[in-house]
This record gives C-alpha cells, structure tokens and sequence, in this order.
C-alpha cells in the first residue's frame, strides 16, 4: 500500500489550540495525536491486517483503502482530515472534489464489535464541517449533526469523536454540516464493523468487498461537481470510479463472497450480479434473520440504506456486475439528445461539416456507434460508452465492473487474471448453416377485450322545457 505520512499541517501550536467534542480525552492524549496517513492513488489497496488490537478478516475496499490506526491504552485512534483532492474517476479524468485523507470516499474504519474508538477529525476545508457515524449507537453528542449536536468544526481545528463500536455491521460516514455542498462533493467514507468471535447470522466469507454509490454533476470538459443538481446528474460511480476506471473484483472459484454496498446518492440502485444468486445478510440495522433471508440477482438499495449481499462463487467466468437502471451505466451526457433512430442521414454530415467541422449524428442506428466513433472530446472527460473487452467494445460506463472468477487463481493471489478463455463450445456463435424458415405470424388485428354484446337501436325521448309529454319527439 502507496501511503503517504505527512507532518505539514500539524504544529504544536494547532494541536494545543485544538476544539474538543468530548471531555474525556486530556492533554496527554493531544500531545501525541495520531499522525494522519494519506493515500494519493485510487487503485484498491490490499486489505490491511490488523498487527494489534482484536483480530478479524479485513475488507477489500474497491478503488480504496483502510485507514491505518493506533492503540492508546486500549482505545483505537484514528484520524481523518477532511480537505479538498483531487480524485481520478477514470484514466483521463479527473475530479475536483471533497474527501477524507487525500481520496474520495475517505478511507474505510474498520473496527471489532467492543472497541473504544477515538477519531481525531482535522478541518481542512473552507468551512466548517463535522461527521455522522450513520448507523451507530453512541451517545447522543458524538452523532455529529452540526448545531443539534454540537458545533461545526471550525476550518484549521481539530475535533475528537470518542464512542464503542456496540454491534457488527456496514456503516457509513459522512457530514452532518452544509450536507448539500460537502456531499455533492464527495465527503463519505466506509465503516466496517466486525463480529467479536463466532456470530450466528454472521459467516465467515473469503473475500469482503465493499464500496459506495455515489454520483456527481460534471460538465464535460469542467473539474469541479455542481453542488445544486437534484436528480440530472451524469456522472454515476462506485467509490467516485466510473467504469473504465472501476476496478474488478477478482475471486477464487467456490470463494465465499461478500458485497457490502452503501448508497449516498439521490437515487436507489437495483444492483444487478451476472451468473450467480445472492442473499441479502445484512442492513444498516445488522445482520438479517435467516428465516428472511431469499435468494435474488438485483437487490435494489434505496438513498442512504446499506446492503450486504453473500454468494458462492461457482461459475467461473467474467461476469457482468452493474445498476440496472441503463443510464447509470452510462458516464458523461446529455439528456436532451432528440432520437433519430431510423432517420437517413445520407450525405447531411458531410453537407453540414462543411460549415461545422467536426460535426457528428448520432443516434441513426442506436447508440451503441458511440462506443467506437472517434469524437473529439473536452480535455477532462470521458466517453459516454466505454471499455474494451477481449470481444471489443463493453459499450457501458458508470456503474459497472466484473466479477472474476477463477479456478486457477493461487490462493493469496488475488491480482487480475486477464480475460477468461471459454472452453470450447461454451459461447454464443453465428449460424452457418442453411437459412432458417421465415416464422409464420398472424395478421389478425386481435380483438376487442371489451366488445359491444348488444346492436338494438335505443329509441331516445327528448322533452323540451315548458312541453307537456304529449308533445315529446320520437327519435
């Protein structure tokens, strides 16, 4: 793990001055405040394994890492900073953003069901700014909601959260302070609780990704998200990648899987796994019952909740994992394209280039052209259908990556295999041989689901104001 200790901003004079959100923690404890650890590459990182305090299987965070810790006479101490970074979405783009210790999402926490936790948060934003420990049990002055809870944090100061991680579970953390602002730019990061010892709703799994939905509105060619968009973003990502850029999720064959999956987008996710079922173990409240628990392939996450999802990989092979909403596997767009599928466009590009170079139509045939057209793009962007697979283009983006499944990986190995190789007669082909049968199809218009049951003529009396029935017309 590329992690990088810097001392630059931390002076004797900063700690000494630095705001309290809990009474307990003295002098003593300030002076030797953690160094904070930094990552500056948005590669995954291999699990980091505990070399103190309580053992426990660590996660793999995607296109991330686990924030290092401490012990202090019996507490783990960690310290996040939030500051402004600069994030790579996808080779070829970059985003101006906020986040935690050099990255957005911020480093995943993780924890062991029991342990004291003190987490020093250093401000380094423009503005104040505090964090909620979304899902936790803890006192009431450490949930972290700006002026209901306590005080923003001031930019330069130091705040300290001190609680214990009462249960296991997926959690999650992110602002309580100009929630609109420092969300749409990216502060959010992972917690990952573990069981203390043998859990009965909890397995034990061989890997244990996990990762968060979130999205942004970028205008091609620009850095930095708009802050105000509510529902039309064009930027949909997993841990702030996009596809190309989303690492894959590289497994054993008969490898116990586990997905932990948070959503801080303004929109749910139907998360949708190719050639396997999962079950769904676990929510922001804990590890589900197991009388509950049912197989399913998309399991839809709604804005704000965790999901866990568990699996047996048995089907070795490259598989599609993805949202099933189309445009979110989609990056950089524009919705008011009108469609011109079946329109002939024959000789109107070439007529039209001639007074705007570079003019391109879209849309002709469909859109998946867009995957392979050379268009010239903005100098901080990405194409909106993308990557290459060993069958040309996937013709997808944003919220897509590929579940890799080997026999042959070596245990501890966990790097990218490359592309599988299918055995013979195991995929789709093209038919050679004679031309299939024209399929007969009817040409009845079908009927009415309603038709009339009666033709009698309906005789109608019409009765004029002031006229006696004698006088009615017969019609």
């Amino acid at each position: 793990m590329e992690i990088k200790n810097r001392r630059r901003f931390l002076s004797g004079a900063a700690i000494a001055s630095a705001s309290l959100a809990a009474a307990s923690v003295n002098r003593v404890a300030m002076a030797t405040l953690p160094e904070p650890v930094f990552q500056d590459k948005p590669d995954t990182q291999p699990p980091l394994t505990p070399n103190n305090g309580q053992p426990y299987n660590p996660v793999v965070t995607l296109n991330g890492w686990t924030l290092p810790w401490r012990m202090n006479n019996g507490v783990k101490e960690f310290h996040l900073v939030a500051e402004p970074v600069v994030r790579e979405m996808a080779p070829g783009f970059k985003a101006h953003l906020w986040g935690y210790n050099g990255q957005s999402p911020g480093p995943t926490i993780e924890v062991v069901e029991g342990d004291k936790v003190r987490i020093f948060v250093t401000n380094r934003l423009p503005e104040h700014t505090s964090i909620h420990w979304h899902g936790q049990r803890l006192p009431n002055g450490m949930d972290g909601v700006t002026g209901l809870n306590q005080p923003g944090i001031p930019a330069g100061k130091t705040f300290v959260y001190e609680f214990t991680a009462r249960r296991p579970g997926t959690f999650m953390y992110h602002p309580h302070a100009d929630e609109m602002t420092q969300m749409a730019m990216g502060m959010m990061g992972f917690w990952v609780t573990h069981p203390k010892g043998r859990h009965p709703l909890i397995d034990t799994v061989d890997r244990d990704f996990c990762f968060l939905l979130n999205a942004y509105d970028i205008d091609p060619g620009s850095y930095t998200p708009k802050i105000m968009t509510m529902l039309d973003f064009n930027i949909w990502s997993w841990n702030s990648r996009v596809f190309p850029g989303i690492d894959s999720l590289n497994v054993r064959l008969n490898d116990k899987v586990r997905l932990r999956i948070g959503n801080l987008t303004m929109t749910n996710h139907p998360i949708h796994l190719h050639g396997h079922e999962f079950l769904v173990t676990g929510t922001d409240g804990g590890p589900t019952p197991k009388t509950t628990r049912r197989y399913e392939v998309t399991q839809d996450i709604a804005v704000g909740q965790m999901r866990q999802l568990e699996f047996l990989a048995d089907e070795e092979g490259d598989w599609a994992f993805h949202c099933h909403k189309s445009h979110h596997t989609m990056n950089a767009m524009g919705h008011d394209v009108p469609t011109l599928i079946g329109v002939d466009h024959t000789g109107l590009a070439s007529r039209i280039g001639k007074l705007i170079p570079d003019y391109m139509v879209m849309g002709e045939r469909g859109m998946a052209d867009m995957a392979e057209m050379e268009m010239p793009l903005p100098e901080n962007t990405i194409p909106m259908m993308t990557g290459e697979g060993p069958y040309g283009s996937v013709e997808m983006g944003g919220m897509f990556s590929v579940l890799k499944v080997r026999r042959n990986q070596k245990p501890g190995d966990y790097s990218n295999p490359g592309w599988f190789k299918q055995p013979p007669g195991t995929q789709a082909y093209e038919w050679k041989g004679p031309p299939l049968a024209e399929p007969k199809r009817s040409s009845s218009g079908g009927k009415s689901a309603m038709p009339r049951t009666s033709s009698t003529a309906v005789e109608v009396q019409v009765r004029k104001p002031g006229k006696s029935s004698g006088n009615a017309h017969q019609h």
